[in-house]
């Protein structure tokens, strides 16, 4: 008998340590060798996207974006502008042949983060992107990617203010070019980039360019304060991924591509729809 409940207890210490030991996400801690193991992420910090109808169908802002979708707790809109700027950011430190195939842009990688930070992010989600963070940002509570009415379809790709019949009629899609993102995902903040928060979007227009259009991410504000963009293809050369100070931006050898509000090609400082209100 003695044997026996002493092979019931080493059964039940197996089945705590691989209940308990898939918390693995790959860290990084800044300059040091943090341990790849931390603790998992509660499963209750995860939204259950029910409850829909009860978080509105409406569009109190008239830009677009149906208020069921809009982070409206601080916590939520925190989580989220860590997770974007984190994965935008690691993109730009990554091996090229490790970027995922789909950022070939600026666009494309706005797509990309975006979608990525309002995924669950699981061992799973780890293992796919091959993401290594420093530290874990929270997770959304509200909602997550791809569980809502619009399944897939992400981003507003029509004009208009929102109507409960755009969740099925295409006004919604998967994909949407730098000007659609800006038109119609993002509203203007400001001219003066010393108001931008991490997460916010800077946008600008070149004329005279076969693709006008171009965007870069806030992933870092304060004396520290950086961006994270990609070049985009150029004469058939692929595009790079870029990290750079805004401080070396504000003294662009080129003026149009200067973050001021002299600068007629740049636009201003952009937030995403999904964070324009409060509780």
């Amino acid at each position: 008998m003695g044997i026996v409940a002493f092979a019931i207890l080493l059964l039940l210490l197996r089945l705590f340590v691989f209940a308990h030991g898939h918390g693995r996400r790959r860290f990084r801690g800044a300059g040091s060798d943090a341990p790849a193991e931390i603790g998992a992420i509660r499963a209750a910090s995860y939204g259950t996207g029910a409850g829909w109808a009860g978080r509105g169908w409406g569009d109190r802002f008239g830009d677009g974006t149906p208020d069921f979708l809009r982070l409206t707790d601080p916590a939520d809109q925190a989580a989220f502008r860590q997770w974007f700027a984190a994965i935008a950011d690691y993109q730009a430190i990554r091996p090229r042949m490790e970027v995922p195939a789909e950022i070939t842009d600026c666009a494309s990688l706005l797509r990309y983060a975006y979608r990525e930070a309002l995924k669950r992010h699981d061992d799973t989600w780890f293992a796919a992107t091959g993401m290594e963070v420093a530290a874990l940002p929270g997770e959304i509570r509200a909602w997550r990617y791809p569980e809502t009415p619009l399944g897939a379809g992400l981003f507003r790709v029509r004009p208009g203010s929102f109507e409960a019949e755009d969740a099925a009629n295409g006004a919604f899609a998967q994909f949407a070019d730098a000007r659609t993102l800006v038109e119609r995902n993002a509203y203007f903040v400001s001219r003066d980039v010393g108001l931008a928060e991490s997460g916010d979007l800077l946008f600008y227009r070149q004329f005279g360019q076969s693709s006008p259009w171009h965007s870069m991410i806030v992933t870092r504000i304060g004396r520290e304060a950086a961006v994270v963009y990609d070049t985009g293809e150029d004469h058939g050369r692929a595009g790079e991924l870029r990290r750079v100070a805004v401080a070396e931006l504000l003294d662009h050898p080129q003026a149009q591509w200067r973050p001021v509000p002299g600068n007629p090609n740049f636009l201003g400082v952009y937030r995403w729809n999904i964070l324009r209100g409060t509780l």
